[in-house]
């Protein structure tokens, strides 16, 4: 496996969800029975961690091409990959994007790519992918013997000089 990224909720949505947890197990036991509050707490962080394993997703470069989510990509369909910035990021979630793009979006996460798709059968322009580590995927996208040849290398919209191996471009 080339590249492996699990996208999993920051550290204070967990504080958040104990906080709420908190509440709820002090309001329910002041008004019941202090049994009734641990047990509605204790309830609602079970419910706010099943949440979060529901919404943490695990982004996949292997030999068979890009997983993301559910979702699979064959390496003969990836196109070019473009490094975006937070700010980039945005743009390109909002008025910047292509309604038919494949999103995996986690709005937790600020910086992602984008991997084009040249498959002339699919209507999916693009994927937007949310990374913590983008110009890590973007390179292991680009460097991957798998890859069919003649793609361009990844675009870097992060303004800064970024790594001799990445271009400098907008998107």
């Amino acid at each position: 496996m080339a590249y492996r990224e699990r996208l999993t909720p920051p550290w204070w949505a967990w504080l958040l969800a104990g906080f709420w947890a908190l509440t709820l197990a002090i309001a329910y036991g002041y008004a019941i029975v202090p049994a009734a509050g641990i047990a509605v707490g204790g309830a609602a962080f079970a419910l706010a961690a099943l949440g979060f394993a529901r919404a943490s997703t695990a982004v996949v470069v292997d030999d068979d091409g890009l997983t993301a989510g559910a979702a699979h990509l064959p390496w003969g369909a990836v196109g070019t990959v473009t490094v975006l910035d937070a700010a980039a990021a945005k743009h390109r979630r909002g008025v910047g994007g292509d309604p038919r793009a494949f999103l995996l979006l986690r709005g937790w996460i600020s910086t992602a790519v984008t991997v084009g798709v040249v498959d002339p059968g699919d209507p999916t322009p693009y994927w937007f992918v949310s990374t913590r580590a983008p110009l890590r995927l973007a390179e292991t996208l680009e460097s991957s013997p798998r890859r069919v040849s003649g793609r361009s290398q990844p675009s870097d919209v992060t303004g800064s000089s970024g790594s001799s191996s990445v271009e400098e471009g907008t998107s």
